[in-house]
């Protein structure tokens, strides 16, 4: 269920929050408007980590019956250049070229205090911690009394309850017309869960009795490849309307009942 939510949340944060941000923003206007060579740099490096993701299930689909330690080795292997990747990223869109990510911030005058919102962060975190533990103990229940496969709640129910957050804020965002930031938000968690989080649970897992890998399934990859071509081919241009929005919202549709009827 963890590879499964890895995906969902992917998927999530490109056709879900993408699309609701591009079809309730652009309900009104003609088209909106974001850079194009941030949007580019962003799809290059989803497409990095979607090579990450899919290239250890190729090589065990291409190797006779790989053993446990070699595909122990890959993971780890992947894991740290998607790590050192990320970071430089990270370096990239906030430090050497940030001007490229700077969007209009006139709108968001700080009103908190520092100490207040790290009490609120801090409030914030155990409130989700406490939240997280009853969720994982209702799922089993919920998935029997409700027919669900762990596919289904991993990867859309799961999915979209951790991805609320962004999903707010991105079409909140999306209608003021600030598409640049809205963009970041969705392709920015993306980045985010693939070439961090990932690498994260495969270290940790190690100290575990159960060690993560990188080989997703077949539908797993096709959902997450579909996604990012999905989502490049629309932001090329630099600019978005609401069919576009409903484009990928209709793709993540196909996903959830594919992943709801798959055994």
């Amino acid at each position: 269920m963890v590879k499964a939510s890895i995906t969902g949340s992917i998927i999530g944060n490109l056709l879900l929050i993408l699309g609701m941000a591009f079809f309730f923003g652009g309900l009104g206007k003609d088209e909106q408007e974001f850079n194009t060579t941030a949007a580019k740099t962003s799809a290059s490096t989803l497409f990095l980590a979607t090579a990450a993701i899919v290239m250890p299930a190729v090589f065990v689909l291409t190797s006779e019956n790989p053993s446990d330690a070699i595909i122990e080795t890959l993971s780890i292997a992947v894991s740290v250049i998607m790590a050192v990747s990320y970071l430089a990223s990270l370096l990239f869109s906030l430090h050497t070229h940030k001007h490229l990510y700077t969007v209009d911030t006139t709108e968001r005058v700080a009103k908190w205090s520092v100490k207040k919102s790290i009490t609120i962060l801090f409030i914030s975190t155990v409130t989700v911690a406490v939240i997280s533990e009853i969720l994982v103990g209702t799922i089993e229940p919920l998935a029997e009394n409700l027919g669900w496969t762990e596919l289904f709640i991993g990867m859309i129910f799961i999915a979209i309850i951790g991805n609320a957050a962004e999903h707010v804020s991105a079409v909140t965002i999306a209608i003021k017309d600030r598409m640049d930031l809205a963009l970041q938000i969705a392709i920015g968690s993306t980045t985010q869960v693939a070439m961090f989080v990932v690498p994260v649970l495969v270290f940790t897992s190690y100290f575990f009795e159960n060690p993560m890998n990188l080989i997703f399934t077949t539908f797993e990859l096709a959902a997450i490849v579909s996604a990012v071509l999905m989502v490049k081919s629309i932001i090329e241009d630099g600019k978005s309307n609401w069919f576009e929005g409903l484009q990928l919202l209709g793709t993540y549709g196909i996903m959830a009942v594919v992943a709801f009827l798959h055994p």
